[in-house]
């Protein structure tokens, strides 16, 4: 069962890594989440289809925006934030965490948004809610990857189970 989960992983990574400007066959995210313990920090990059962010764009925010132009408006940055904020829960050691939206980039077909949970000491358990695109594609699958205390876990969310948890005790 894990081999055939690694395999999946990788064609899905596969498939978000490669350019390509038709439409994709997989709805699919990536949010990596490390912690950075000389910075004490969590970090964050999530990963989007920016055919897709824009389509949740247009239909929630404003249906004139085109992503990844030279002239793209400073308020997407702003919508990205509050999409973000409103998909994506953290808790560490059973507390709720913002995050600060760093900025995003585009590479190929894919937005890298940048996230990042300050002054966290020490962690013992982690929850990450991820429900990016759910209210706009059923299909939709997010993976998260944590990498946090030497310990490497990935997990598949889906709009029936949007939540992973892992602990260190």
């Amino acid at each position: 069962m894990k081999s055939i989960y690694l395999i999946f992983t990788l064609l899905v990574g596969l498939t978000l890594t490669s350019s390509s400007n038709t439409k994709h066959d997989y709805y699919v995210s990536v949010t990596n989440v490390e912690y950075a313990k000389e910075q004490q920090s969590v970090q964050i990059i999530s990963q989007v289809f920016i055919d897709d962010f824009e389509t949740l764009i247009r239909q929630r925010y404003d249906e004139t925006i085109t992503l990844a132009e030279d002239d793209e408006p400073k308020i997407v940055d702003e919508y990205m934030k509050r999409y973000l904020e409103d998909k994506i829960k953290i808790s560490i050691n059973g507390k709720a965490y913002n995050f600060n939206f760093l900025g995003k980039e585009y590479k190929d077909d894919i937005t890298y948004c940048y996230l990042e949970i300050e002054n966290i000491k020490d962690i013992k358990s982690i929850s990450v809610v991820n429900r990016i695109l759910f209210d706009i594609l059923p299909e939709q699958q997010n993976i998260v990857r944590l990498k946090l205390l030497n310990k490497n876990k990935s997990f598949l969310l889906i709009p029936e189970n949007d939540e992973c948890m892992l602990n260190f005790n």
